[in-house]
């Protein structure tokens, strides 16, 4: 998969770098074209001309070119690499790289191109066990995953300052299977699809403060939408109520209802070419919504009732009112699961539904894994083991190649 990929190389200033050395000629080996960047501190530990010589393209450690008032360089290698990449590699990934990488911050030519990225990002941490488990390192690399971004976990052994733990960096031939591995599970094979795609809860409203709603993260729909951008396509994401970033390159649209999630996706439904309903949108909302909170007094005190409606059915619409698109539904079952999953797909005309059921282990709302069963409209049913959402994702998207 690496044979004539375009890598870029970011490495920063740890002891490992030296290692570095090593994937460079593995990468080269392979088949890739390398371009190496370098912070500052990195060329205390390894030269650049060494990264030139392997790599056999110039290095660049400053954004400013040598000469700025001689040189004819426009100064926006960032851009460039940044839109040449077919993923990008940043290792040794210190500390203080990672919380750049986390908090957006263009401090160096490494940190500035990685906000050009239209490709994945792989990044590998070292550094001591300490530095590794603090809270705040460890909250960035939830950031940096949450994002869609892919982390080589550091091993555990003997380190620099001569203590036992993790935060060693992991063998070249360990770090360059691994970006195979994400290259492999990225191709560019959806480059002019334009997929719609639904995430995340909807909030019924019962008064200004409470509502009805259910324990969707919005995980799956959002590792969706992330995984598909990786792969080329033009994608529109319409989210309900969750504390997720938008995936890089994804249109988002936010949303609240049940109403609204279904005006969304019927404006935006003729521009796309794929809808995958992945939201868990509430089948219920209040026939009246009371204007100040309720308050535990007067009639209130020993309860109230609500009066429920059904709310519109998003997929039943759609149905009605698509041309060539193809749907994608989601069935969350507790029973018969299989059954009634399939009785959606037909009766949603879908042309393909994902079952998973919160009685699987490491399956359903908020996990990080999921569990699920693909289902075609030819009556084909594959059951995927147990595995994190975006390779759920990946799953699900290679049935649109």
């Amino acid at each position: 998969m690496l044979a004539d990929k375009h890598i870029v190389l970011g490495v920063t200033g740890g002891i490992s770098v030296y290692k570095m050395c090593t994937a460079v000629r593995l990468l080269k080996k392979a088949g890739a074209q390398v371009r190496v960047l370098m912070t500052r501190a990195a060329t205390e530990f390894v030269t650049p001309l060494t990264f030139s010589t392997l790599s056999q393209e110039e290095v660049t450690v400053s954004l400013w070119p040598a000469d700025p008032h001689g040189s004819t360089d426009r100064g926006v290698k960032h851009i460039d690499l940044g839109l040449w990449a077919d993923a990008m590699l940043v290792a040794p990934a210190t500390a203080n790289t990672i919380a750049h990488l986390a908090h957006g911050a263009a401090e160096d030519v490494i940190t500035s191109t990685v906000l050009a990225l239209r490709a994945p990002l792989v990044i590998a941490p070292a550094m001591d066990v300490d530095m590794w488990e603090h809270p705040a390192t460890q909250a960035n690399i939830a950031l940096l995953k949450e994002r869609g971004h892919f982390i080589i976990p550091p091993e555990s052994g003997e380190l620099a300052s001569g203590l036992t733990g993790a935060g060693r960096l992991p063998e070249p031939d360990v770090i360059v299977a691994y970006l195979n591995d994400v290259l492999e599970r990225t191709p560019r094979d959806l480059t002019g699809r334009r997929i719609l795609i639904t995430a995340g809860p909807t909030h019924e409203p019962i008064d200004p403060v409470r509502f009805i709603g259910n324990r969707s993260s919005g995980k799956m729909g959002f590792a969706l939408a992330n995984a598909a951008a990786l792969r080329g396509a033009d994608v529109t994401l319409v989210a309900g109520p969750v504390a997720l970033g938008t995936p890089k390159n994804v249109r988002r649209i936010d949303v609240e209802t049940a109403q609204q999630m279904h005006d969304a996706v019927m404006d935006e439904l003729p521009r796309h070419t794929v809808l995958i309903m992945a939201a868990a949108v509430a089948d219920y909302t209040p026939v009246q919504v009371a204007e100040h909170k309720i308050k535990k007094l007067g009639s209130h005190a020993h309860g109230i009732s609500l009066e429920l409606r059904t709310t519109l059915d998003i997929l039943h619409d759609v149905a009605e009112r698509k041309t060539e698109q193809t749907v994608i539904g989601f069935a969350l079952e507790t029973a018969n699961e299989l059954e009634h999953a399939k009785q959606k797909l037909e009766k949603k005309k879908l042309d393909l539904i994902v079952l998973n059921s919160p009685n699987d282990p490491g399956a359903g709302f908020g996990t990080d894994t999921n569990v699920v069963t693909l289902i075609t409209r030819e009556g084909n049913v594959t059951k995927l083991p147990r595995m994190p959402k975006f390779d759920v994702a990946c799953a699900i998207l290679d049935r649109l190649r």
